[in-house]
């Protein structure tokens, strides 16, 4: 008898687990959905996130009773314990905004095979084969790299104004972590900046966090007493905006415009609009169709956006030039990575293998250079690009 009951459970987990690959329906009353956010609205980063969220609540018409936030969520047992809470509490589709809320996404998802578990910036999906437990990310370094170009335009700018001479355009780059989507974004914005302004070089400085504030800023001081003349960001405060504000240097910043409070150096910002993403895997479970492993879009879907310009601080033509590069891309005639505009110790690039399939060694798995280019998001959606190529200097390195 025992031996049928196991069986008959048996049988039920799996047939909970395919229909939690959406082949089921939720009526739209019975929809809730939850969402677990890293900081609150203070950071720049998950203020994205809550607008995303909001704005994809108001297309969907869905109610406030049918969408939870939860803020301040550890990237650690706490998030699965906020998973859980929200499974409760009858959500049956859960967003989490930041990389290492991943581990505690995966493990509610194995434990809640009837809830969908949508993971921002993770890299385990592909691999885990789950079919409710699902990663997403954007092109964002689409979206870098024009920023990068009006970065360049101002470099330019204050060159030809004598303000310094060509050989001292160097910018400053305040970075959370060395990890592959910092890399990849740094990178995408200085071959931007590159491609305007060919003499520009690039520090980095790492402040090991994602949010806080004093060490951003600190950063920010520090490169501009360095002699970078514009500074832009992987981090999630007001920092670095602030410090740039209160010296008078130029800023690009991330996630949203900063120019209320710097308009003086605020020029433009990139960032991604999760609105697309939120509303295509929240009709997924409503309608009972197939949330892939992994997502990805960019410009073309509007999933990667851009500020307006600052004309105050901005260089003139910069919305102009932003334009035709954002046309070049969508066109697929421009590839921001193309392996013809940088060197990687002196040398150009024709292969490389990079870590996909990410295991617990990083180990290289998968080609990701053909045509002429790196393939950044392509073979997951979260980014992959970790080459350490000629004119950036780390000044420290955090993981």
């Amino acid at each position: 008898m025992k031996k049928i009951i196991t069986l008959i459970l048996a049988v039920a987990m799996v047939l909970s687990f395919a229909a939690c690959g959406n082949n089921t329906t939720v009526s739209e009353g019975n929809l809730k959905v939850g969402f677990i956010f890293l900081h609150d609205e203070n950071s720049t980063y998950d203020k994205n996130f809550m607008d995303s969220a909001k704005a994809a609540q108001e297309k969907l018409g869905l109610t406030d009773d049918q969408v939870i936030f939860k803020t301040n969520i550890p990237e650690g047992n706490e998030c699965y314990e906020a998973a859980a809470d929200l499974v409760d509490q009858g959500c049956t589709i859960i967003f989490a905004d930041s990389f290492g809320h991943e581990p505690y996404m995966l493990k509610a998802a194995k434990e809640f095979p009837n809830v969908q578990f949508c993971h921002s910036t993770g890299t385990t999906a592909h691999t885990e084969k789950l079919p409710n437990f699902h990663n997403a990310f954007a092109s964002i370094y689409e979206g870098r790299f024009l920023a990068g170009i009006a970065a360049g335009l101002k470099l330019n700018e204050m060159i030809e104004a004598g303000k310094f001479t060509a050989d001292e355009a160097k910018i400053g780059y305040v970075g959370a972590y060395t990890y592959a989507e910092v890399i990849s974004g740094y990178t995408s914005f200085f071959l931007g900046a590159r491609s305007v302004c060919p003499t520009a070089t690039m520090e980095v400085q790492f402040t090991g966090s994602w949010y806080d504030e004093a060490l951003e800023k600190e950063a920010a001081t520090k490169l501009i007493s360095n002699g970078c003349k514009l500074i832009s960001q992987h981090a999630d405060s007001m920092g670095a905006p602030t410090a740039c504000e209160n010296a008078g240097i130029p800023n690009v910043s991330y996630n949203g415009s900063t120019e209320k409070a710097c308009p003086n150096t605020f020029i433009v910002s990139s960032r991604i609009d999760w609105t697309p993403y939120y509303e295509f895997a929240i009709n997924a479970v409503k309608d009972g169709t197939e949330i892939p492993a992994d997502w990805c879009k960019g410009l073309e879907e509007g999933s990667v956006v851009l500020t307006a310009v600052n004309e105050k601080a901005a260089a003139k033509g910069t919305q102009e030039a932003i334009d035709k590069a954002a046309a070049e891309l969508k066109a697929g005639t421009l590839h921001v990575f193309d392996t013809a505009t940088f060197t990687v110790g002196g040398a150009a690039l024709d292969s490389y293998i990079a870590d996909v399939d990410t295991d617990a060694a990083y180990t290289p798995d998968t080609e990701v250079i053909k045509d002429g280019y790196f393939h950044e998001s392509e073979m997951r959606s979260a980014p992959y690009f970790d080459l350490k190529i000629d004119g950036i200097t780390l000044l420290n390195e955090m993981m």
